[in-house]
């Protein structure tokens, strides 16, 4: 019986070793499998930007010359590709200066290894890989393993990465109660944040973050949870039964099961559709240092909880110049309402003083064209044909403003191009995915992009917990003056303005006003 017992246990531990995904077996061939060499010991992954060389191999530096004559010397980083950097870490502490770049338009924040962006050459790379290659011969969970670990995964690396995916797929039972707690009317994006945040309470088995397992363990979960987290807080928004995730369906298909079939008859996943998410999902899975994975580094360098990281990613996201940006695109569309009012609302977008903006058109980092979008524009024409999508007010109307847009010289002048946020809402609105859920689901392709971030921040070596500085306009020191001396500046909102001779004659009071039945 012993000797029966100690095969059954070699034999458990064998299965576990090869089935390990977080890449910390004994056994090196196994580790070189699932883990490349380069992340096998995440901890000590140390900083790949160098002080550049000049021709007589001296390292570079850059001279800083203050009014009073005073020089300091900062040194040049060199890239791997892309522009220099200038080490500006020691600079307060020589010079009593800060530097000073609102919306970090010249700032690198860190350095990474993931995504790298060639904004005036409209070039977009993940791990060196095109954006474009990607999307042609790459599946989004082969991006999510490249993502996560460097490479793209072989055939049975694959394999266990799609298992491994799969089996995290459900959620706590409990953490689905969450959602009868929110209105019918409640924006999924706000239930995104209450549930991913929630998370952490329910997943205490995975929040150390200095353990490399645990760090993988929260990886996967996130990223094999979310889509079903958002496919959850659709169905609360639209009063539908919940549909559980199926291990035979890819993640593409798996969320558009989890969307539109009801338990009351067969729903089959139309396959355009499924490759046509597959594409939105690599296009916005990750995009370097924008302001939502700006938020989660910055949460996540304090040591918050990954889960609390990707929340907070969520919330950024939410924005319209951010991952609202497609939704805000279909609202522009009702706005304009027919093709005879585009010119007039090109008008208006051109007019300095009017507040209209043309959403969609033009981006912060690509001067040129945003390479996305010009494959997400393949996609949506292929879309709009395969599925026979004609008569479409709105998709027509977008279509029109693209070619009036793109046939204008005052846009063309200034490089204001149709972005990925322009074609994708065209792309989800002939999918009949909802309005809504536009944001919703650029999350659910950019978590696997955050979580990459946040797992490469913490096993760096050079983490600091994220602390901006500022140029302080306001007061110097003044004292403070006795009440009965100071002069009254009353400034409320105008339901909060007090409205009764008797409250004036009494002082100046705030008025808050409570409806009927509610509880103040």
């Amino acid at each position: 019986q012993e000797t029966t017992k100690q095969k059954q246990k070699e034999k458990k531990k064998g299965k576990q070793k090869s089935m390990d995904f977080f890449g910390l077996m004994e056994d090196e061939q196994h580790q070189e499998t699932f883990w490349p060499k380069q992340r096998s010991q995440p901890n000590t992954r140390e900083s790949q930007v160098e002080v550049e060389e000049n021709k007589t191999g001296e390292p570079e530096f850059v001279t800083v010359t203050f009014p009073d004559g005073k020089e300091v010397k900062l040194p040049l980083l060199s890239p791997t590709q892309g522009p220099k950097a200038i080490d500006i870490t020691t600079l307060y502490a020589k010079s009593g200066c800060f530097t000073y770049d609102p919306g970090f338009t010249s700032t690198c924040s860190c350095d990474s290894t993931i995504t790298y962006i060639d904004g005036p050459k409209g070039v977009l790379q993940h791990r060196g890989y095109d954006i474009n290659d990607l999307c042609e011969n790459a599946s989004f969970s082969e991006v999510i393993y490249l993502l996560l670990y460097g490479e793209l995964p072989g055939e049975e690396t694959l394999r266990a990465h799609n298992a491994e995916l799969k089996s995290h797929a459900l959620v706590h039972e409990r953490l689905i109660k969450f959602y009868a707690g929110f209105k019918d009317d409640a924006h999924p994006m706000a239930i995104m944040v209450g549930v991913v945040g929630a998370m952490s309470a329910f997943y205490h088995d995975s929040l150390d973050i200095t353990d490399p397992k645990h760090r993988a363990l929260s990886a996967y979960r996130l990223i094999a949870k979310i889509p079903t987290i958002a496919a959850m807080a659709y169905k609360t928004a639209v009063g539908q039964p919940i549909v559980y995730p199926r291990d035979d369906l890819s993640y593409a298909e798996n969320f558009l099961y989890m969307m539109f079939a009801t338990p009351n008859k067969p729903y089959v996943v139309n396959p355009i559709m499924a490759k046509a998410i597959d594409t939105f999902l690599i296009l916005h899975a990750d995009h370097e240092q924008n302001a939502s994975t700006s938020t989660v580094r910055i949460a996540g360098s304090s040591q918050a909880n990954p889960f609390a990281c990707i929340a907070s990613g969520i919330t950024a996201l939410w924005g319209p110049s951010h991952g609202g940006a497609n939704e805000a695109v279909l609202k522009m569309l009702g706005q304009i309402g027919i093709v005879e009012r585009i010119p007039e609302f090109l008008a208006k977008a051109k007019d300095k003083q009017d507040p209209f903006k043309l959403m969609g058109f033009g981006h912060r980092v690509y001067k040129n064209f945003d390479p996305r979008a010009v494959y997400m524009r393949k996609v949506c024409y292929e879309v709009l044909g395969e599925l026979g999508v004609e008569k479409e007010p709105l998709l027509d109307l977008a279509i029109e403003l693209e070619k009036a847009a793109l046939a204008d010289e005052y846009f063309i002048k200034r490089k204001l191009f149709p972005n990925v946020d322009f074609y994708s809402g065209i792309v989800l609105k002939a999918l009949k995915i909802p309005i809504s859920m536009f944001t919703v689901l650029f999350a659910v392709a950019r978590t696997t992009g955050w979580v990459s971030q946040w797992k490469e921040m913490i096993e760096g070596t050079n983490q600091k917990i994220g602390r901006p500085r500022q140029l302080y306009l306001g007061h110097t020191a003044r004292k403070l003056q006795p009440l009965r001396s100071r002069n009254d500046r009353l400034s409320l909102a105008p339901s909060l303005e007090c409205q009764s001779k008797e409250t004036e004659q009494a002082g100046p009071r705030i008025s808050v006003h409570v409806a009927p039945g509610s509880r103040a």
